[in-house]
Formats: structure tokens, C-alpha cells, sequence
């Protein structure tokens, strides 16, 4: 069966039996009827994923995988902004008259910054490292600046990147692996998403840089269920399991900014019923 299932049932019977509860706190996010969201929560979530040997997509429900990827293109290779060049509507709630979420995400990835080797944005120096300085520990991105939050629509949830490239005794190829911290998350609106579409990006960049890929570490400091999502999170970890999907990556693009969510697809995805009308708090 799919190890991303089990460790989605993990984490979600960990957090609805251990987690503390907000009810009765001062909470920022809210229902669209303007009642405060509560959530449970367990702080430091870690789980680990072998992408060598499966692509994490639940298969309790579908993962929509183009959208996913085009969702971590917009801010890793678009580099935008602006919701208007993105295919999913995920971030209209944040979005300005112009559709401009302010200083967030991509708007931090097109920042150049000054290097020995020339001025290059944090996704250019990620590709730079991986092809010329493999081994060093200092390849990472962060997207939480504190002096522009004051002018980010939303503060970045998914906020760094760490990678760390290794070896194996199977392959000649160096391994890459990652690390993705996360502040914050809703675990039945986001989880696997943010799981599979960083988990594409590895593949993404290993592909482009001659590597293999390795393991996609997913730290987040507050894993949290809702309210109204706990009959939802019940159900769906009771659900059968399946065996995990196979991944495609066209192999013919070897240049980042190239890829686009056409060449992406999971094979042989069995998954249970999605789950319609997600109550979303804001």
C-alpha cells in the first residue's frame, strides 16, 4: 500500500487523539459565516518521504497533480505574484483588486541578490549550487522576509527550502534530497498537496541537474485539523488504501524553466471518492 497513506493516517490519528486545542483562544482565522476557526493541533510534525521509491500522492483521496505543479511553477519558475498566472483559483481570497497577493511568495523568488559569482534570484542560485557546488550545505531558499511581511497579503506558509545532496551505493548519479519547512498547515486542505508538488519540484530539479532523487523531508511546526474538518479527516483515514501511483516526468526537458504541468502525470492512480466543498477558513 501507499506509504504516503499511511503516514497521512499516522499523523492525522496522532493529532486528533495527542493534539491540544485552540477552542477558546484568541485565533485569527475565521468561517465565511464570521465564526472563529478553531483547529487541533500537534507542534513539529516531521515525516519523511523516500521519492526513490514511491511518489507520495494519497491515494485515500486524488491529489490533482497538474494543479499542484502548476501552483509550485507560479512561485518557483513564473516567479509571480499575481493570481492571474495561475490556472487554480487557491489564492483569490488574498488577492488584491489587480490580483496581486503583495510581497509573497513568487515576488520573493525573483529578488536577485548579490553573489561572488554575479547577482542571481534564490531558484537560479539553487540551480547554480546543485550543478557546481553539489556538496555544499548552504543551498536553500526562504521566502519569509520579515521586511516586506508588512506588505504580503498572506504571511508563507511553505516558507524554506534546504537541500542536501548525497550518494548511493545503486546509482552513479549524486542524490538529491530536501528539506520543506512549513509554519503552518491545514492538513485536510494542504497536506498532500504541498507534499506532492514539492516533491515534483525535486524531481524537476534533480532531472535538470543529472541527479537521482532521494528524500523530500516535510517539517511543520503546526500540523493542524479544523473543526469542521474533523468528521472529514475520520472518514478519510478509514478509507481503503491502495498501491502508490507511478510518476512521469518527460525526460526530454532538461532546462527548469521549461517544464509545465503537461509534463507531469501519475500512472495507474487509484484513489478513492475527492472530498467536495472543503470548508476553507481564512
Amino acid at each position: 500500500m501507499s506509504r504516503a497513506d499511511q503516514i497521512f493516517v499516522e499523523m492525522c490519528t496522532d493529532i486528533l487523539e495527542n493534539g491540544i486545542s485552540t477552542e477558546g483562544e484568541k485565533v485569527r482565522p475565521h468561517w465565511e459565516d464570521g465564526s472563529l476557526a478553531y483547529t487541533i493541533k500537534r507542534f513539529g510534525v516531521v515525516n519523511r518521504y523516500d521519492l526513490s521509491k514511491e511518489f507520495p500522492a494519497l491515494t485515500l483521496r486524488r491529489t490533482a497533480i497538474k494543479s499542484a505543479t502548476d501552483e509550485v511553477l507560479w512561485i518557483w519558475q513564473r516567479k509571480s505574484n499575481n493570481v492571474h498566472d495561475l490556472k487554480p483559483h487557491i489564492w483569490d481570497e488574498w488577492a488584491d483588486e489587480d490580483g496581486s497577493i503583495g510581497k509573497a511568495y513568487g515576488y520573493q523568488m525573483q529578488v536577485k541578490h548579490h553573489y561572488s559569482e554575479g547577482d542571481m534570484d534564490q531558484v537560479d542560485r539553487v540551480i547554480y549550487d546543485l550543478k557546481h557546488n553539489p556538496f555544499s550545505r548552504r543551498i536553500m531558499t526562504n521566502i519569509y522576509v520579515h521586511a516586506d511581511l508588512s506588505e504580503m497579503n498572506l504571511y508563507p506558509c511553505a516558507y524554506s527550502m534546504t537541500f542536501n545532496v548525497t550518494t548511493r551505493p545503486d546509482t552513479d548519479k549524486l542524490v538529491l534530497n530536501a528539506i520543506l519547512n512549513q509554519r503552518s498547515q491545514d492538513v485536510l486542505a494542504a497536506n498532500n498537496w504541498n507534499v506532492c508538488q514539492y516533491a515534483v519540484l525535486v524531481h524537476m530539479l534533480a532531472q535538470v541537474c543529472d541527479m537521482e532523487v532521494g528524500e523530500l523531508v516535510h517539517v511543520i511546526a503546526d500540523a493542524h485539523i479544523y473543526d469542521r474538518h474533523i468528521p472529514l479527516i475520520k472518514e478519510l483515514i478509514a478509507r481503503e488504501q491502495h498501491p502508490a501511483p507511478t510518476f512521469w516526468l518527460n525526460p526530454d526537458v532538461k532546462d527548469f524553466y521549461e517544464f509545465t504541468d503537461e509534463d507531469v502525470r501519475l500512472d495507474n492512480y487509484v484513489t478513492g471518492e475527492q472530498i467536495k466543498d472543503i470548508p476553507i477558513a481564512v
